[in-house]
Formats: structure tokens, sequence, C-alpha cells
């Protein structure tokens, strides 16, 4: 219990980006248990969330990449993108994990450009990271009990610029992208959740002995 208090306290976005200058923070009740619950956070696959703006958006975000790369062909789409995947294969780096409770990835970037300059800062150095001109990305998942059956699910997304004038870049850039931002919190919310419960039900109705 006190390994649990403790854990609940240390959160992992307190430790990496403890005074985001923008923040957005969204939670669900899932009607599953917390095991079901952080295993399905833990394996979602980025490539099947399609909702609506969320896809139209992301597909808009891209466009001045595909267009500097012409020239190369189409760009390769991933088949399958996990936390492991995107860690693996990007700058975007698993900054840290509570197993069963919460786990963090985080990257750098000038996210306010339309092609986006990203840069790999490993989680030793990320909460010093300053270097001018960038900002700093985290985005933790979180799963806690909620009644004996049910889990609690929040999503917490931070932004710390490392100056000022990235600090008005990002303002800017940040009241045309925060509402795509909400509908991507919606979508990934409802996709967890949806297995969630999908991976209860699969291990209620589970013969014994299997």
């Amino acid at each position: 219990m006190m390994e649990q208090e403790s854990r609940a306290a240390d959160l992992l976005g307190d430790r990496f980006v403890p005074n985001p200058h923008f923040s957005l923070v969204r939670h669900v009740i899932v009607d599953a248990p917390v095991e079901q619950t952080y295993t399905a956070a833990r394996a979602l696959d980025l490539t099947e969330i399609h909702s609506g703006l969320v896809t139209a958006a992301s597909r808009l975000r891209a466009l001045p990449a595909r267009w500097r790369g012409r020239h190369h062909g189409p760009p390769r789409r991933p088949t399958r993108l996990t936390v492991d995947d995107l860690a693996a294969g990007s700058d975007w780096v698993l900054l840290g994990e509570h197993p069963g409770t919460e786990f963090a990835v985080g990257v750098a970037g000038k996210f306010w450009r339309p092609v986006v300059t990203w840069r790999r800062v490993g989680p030793a150095e990320f909460a010093a990271f300053a270097e001018p001109g960038y900002g700093k990305l985290v985005l933790t998942f979180g799963v806690r009990p909620y009644g004996p059956h049910r889990s609690l699910l929040t999503i917490d997304t931070r932004v710390q610029l490392t100056d000022p004038p990235s600090w008005l870049k990002f303002r800017r850039y940040w009241r045309v992208a925060a509402p795509f931002a909400q509908l991507a919190h919606t979508a990934l919310l409802r996709a967890i959740a949806s297995d969630a419960r999908q991976r209860t039900l699969a291990a209620y109705h589970r013969p014994d002995g299997d």
C-alpha cells in the first residue's frame, strides 16, 4: 500500500516537466480492472487510431514533409506503431515507467514549424535539456483503481519551452493545435478503453486452466 502511494505521488510528468507552459489532461473511467487497462495502454497501436478530424489534421500536418520529399517517393507508412516501436524507431523516447501504473514518452522539437525539427533527448538528460529554440513534450499514460472492477485512465500532455521566443511561437501554434490535441486525446482514450474491455471479457470467458 505504501509503495502504491509513493508511486502515485511520484508522477512521471512531474519528474520530467514539473512546470509545463502548456498542458492538456483528460480522464475516463474504464469498465475494466487496472491490469487490463494498463496492458491495453501499453499495447496501443497508434496506426489504428482513425478519428475524423484527427486523421485529417495528421494528414495536413504531414503535407509539408511529403512535399519536401516528393522526389524520393511516397513516405513509408508503418504497419504497427506501439510505444516500444515509437521509442525504438523515432526521436521519441520511453522516459520512464511505473509498471502496471504509469509510463511516459517524450521528445524535444520545434513543433510549431510546418516541418517539425525533432530532437531525441534521453531520459537522463530530458529534465535538464534547455537548448534555446526547442520545446519539450511529455505524454504520460496513467492507470489507477476506480473501485474493485473499474479503473481511471489518464492521459497527460505537457509542453515546456526552452526560451521566450520559442514560447511565443508555440503559443500561436497551440491556439490552432489545441482542439486537435483534445480530439487526439479522446481517440486514444476510447481506443484504450475499448481494448481493455475486450481483454477483460476474454479473461472472464476463458476456460479454467487455459
